[in-house]
């Protein structure tokens, strides 16, 4: 039996050897997707243009200013004269964010008055809207308290009050690329098996090599071995680069335990496997092979939690959403490497992945045993 799947093994090696284009796109796709994605897919705003429309043109406006052009979720690109000119730099989308400081600022500053400003944030895109009307706003209310502390001479620390302080844990920084570095890894690694997969036993029907297969004393479960172990050798080679990548390029921490996380991929291998075995047996050509695969993975990128939280989905989309292995892989990936838990907390993770996992084989296996039949 071991000979057989050996042999079925050696042979699927040759065909990945023999084909260096083929080979240079299994190692190169992960880690243009991890670059492309890991800094196009981001939640953390920055350099947002703004323009200022300066009414009071005194020192105190003048700090305001200076306030908001000191951080760099916002870049000041000019002034304008006129509430006509703000509107067109807007509208042109040259300008996504607009401070207005009315006359008597400086007076009402001085004189220990509220003072007024406006904040207009371009809302077409509500991503960046609402990071950077949450930025805006912190800003205006750190710069609220200097104000008090140096003009009135008070401490906001000694007035009564409510005084929060809050920690975040895991990702003090919350930066985005801790959450989604750790899912990218997930999505690529289920992109790569299935269409490998698929495509490395629609190949051998289309090259007229199957009937041969058939009629060696290889059983279909042999076969199927031989031809899923060497993806999955190369499922983990590109795991291990695309980990790397994240942790030294990316700079998200590892904190969890690399063989705890290495196994549970495991159980996510198997049911991506499966799958692409699964769209083997109905696929024909290469090509539909790939279309299936892609019609496959777009829903589980939107539905299993990677680019949008699940709980803002509706009810529906949330049921369907368990139906999807990557849901649980992702919360594994960013349990293990960002939280650093163990597998206590990550049991029904566990527990579904499996369950997957051996039933998208055994329906694989299945229907492949009817196909050569």
């Amino acid at each position: 039996m071991f000979q057989r799947i050996g042999a079925v093994i050696y042979k699927e090696v040759l065909h990945i050897v023999r084909d260096p284009r083929t080979l240079a796109v299994m190692f190169m796709i992960p880690v243009v997707q991890l670059f492309l994605l890991g800094y196009a897919a981001t939640t953390d705003v920055k350099h947002v243009p703004m323009v200022v429309l300066d009414w009071d043109r005194t020192p105190q406006s003048q700090e305001l200013v200076d306030t908001y052009r000191a951080v760099d979720v916002f870049r000041i690109i000019g002034y304008v004269e006129r509430q006509e000119d703000l509107a067109r730099l807007l509208d042109a989308g040259i300008a996504q964010a607009a401070l207005l400081i009315p006359k008597g600022y400086g007076a009402d500053v001085l004189a220990g008055r509220l003072a007024t400003v406006g904040l207009i944030i371009d809302g077409s895109d509500p991503a960046v809207a609402s990071n950077a009307y949450a930025a805006a706003l912190s800003i205006a209310q750190n710069h609220s308290t200097q104000i008090l502390r140096r003009t009135l001479n008070l401490d906001p620390r000694r007035m009564p009050g409510l005084d929060p302080r809050p920690r975040v844990w895991y990702n003090p920084e919350m930066r985005s690329a801790n959450y989604m570095i750790p899912g990218l890894i997930g999505a690529i690694l289920q992109f790569l098996t299935m269409l490998l997969t698929a495509q490395a036993i629609v190949r051998e029907r289309e090259q007229g090599t199957m009937e041969q297969l058939i009629v060696t004393p290889i059983r279909p479960v042999e076969l199927v071995v031989g031809k899923v172990a060497p993806y999955v050798l190369i499922a983990y080679i590109d795991f291990a680069i695309i980990l790397t990548l994240g942790a030294l390029w990316f700079r998200v921490p590892f904190r969890g335990n690399l063989g705890l996380l290495l196994a549970l991929s495991g159980l996510f291998l198997l049911s991506s496997l499966g799958l692409g075995l699964l769209i083997s047996t109905v696929a024909s050509t290469q090509r539909e092979a790939m279309l299936l695969t892609y019609f496959l993975l777009l829903p589980s990128i939107f539905l299993a939690g990677l680019l949008f939280p699940i709980q803002a989905m509706p009810q529906v989309l949330q049921w369907i959403s368990y139906l999807i292995p990557l849901r649980y892989m992702l919360v594994i990936l960013r349990s293990i490497i960002v939280k650093g838990v163990g597998i206590e907390p990550l049991w029904d993770e566990t527990v579904a992945l499996l369950l997957f996992g051996v039933a998208a084989m055994g329906l694989a296996a299945r229907r492949f045993r009817k196909r050569l039949e």
